[in-house]
């Protein structure tokens, strides 16, 4: 049986991941294509009791108080728990799998508290090695990284908080560490190959429906048969 095609949707804060992962389901349900949607952390399963417990500062009220083993190992179980009891049967039907982020937001997330270069291809290795090899995992057939400048994203994030009236976790609060996530996304980015899809313009988000056209051509070779974007 020929396995699905799973896709990530990877991103800082405030750059609009759950809209494009929106926009590109619709896309391909649009075509015809057996399409699921998930995201992580899954905030509504037991599973991410830990996720919940670090994100809200229980742990410490900066993200570099939980060290990067300890905290990668909370997000791992969360998207194990979600990959058995919910998207593993579609992905070994076939069907296209498309996450709000995934293990490459612990390449980013995590690996930015280690200062040290071979620490930190060693962190990488390990984290590699644990949710793909150990947990069994599928490993992503693309990832796209929605690249928004850490300034535009700033004022996302401040303008949905103001508006839900939500707290903002332990990573949103810190801005140094979002600036040194993004670095680290363009890095990872080349590194594993990403497709890197420019989401601001002029310290502006670009247009929703002009992302999605470069996110659709990004993906085009690995889904295969699509139409091009007019």
């Amino acid at each position: 049986m020929t396995k699905g095609k799973l896709i990530i949707i990877e991103a800082g804060d405030g750059s609009g991941k759950a809209t494009q992962t929106r926009e590109l389901c619709a896309h391909l349900e649009r075509e015809g294509r057996r399409v699921h949607r998930v995201s992580f952390p899954d905030y509504a399963s037991e599973s991410s009791a830990l996720v919940r417990m670090y994100l809200s500062g229980a742990f410490g009220g900066h993200a570099d108080d939980v060290n990067p083993y300890a905290a990668s190992a909370f997000f791992a179980v969360d998207r194990y728990a979600s990959y058995r009891t919910t998207w593993k049967k579609w992905h070994d039907a076939g069907d296209i799998i498309l996450a709000d982020r995934y293990t490459t937001s612990n390449m980013v997330h995590q690996a930015v508290k280690i200062r040290g270069a071979r620490e930190r291809e060693a962190f990488l290795d390990w984290l590699y090695d644990f949710e793909f090899r150990k947990m069994g995992l599928p490993v992503p057939d693309a990832v796209v990284f929605l690249d928004m400048a850490p300034e535009v994203a700033d004022r996302l994030i401040a303008a949905r908080a103001a508006k839900t009236g939500a707290r903002e976790d332990i990573h949103e609060r810190d801005k140094e560490y979002l600036a040194r996530c993004h670095a680290a996304y363009l890095a990872l980015a080349e590194k594993y190959g990403w497709a890197r899809i420019p989401c601001s313009e002029g310290g502006a988000p670009r247009p929703v429906a002009a992302i999605h056209e470069d996110v659709w051509r990004a993906l085009a070779p690995v889904l295969g048969n699509q139409e091009e974007t007019k």
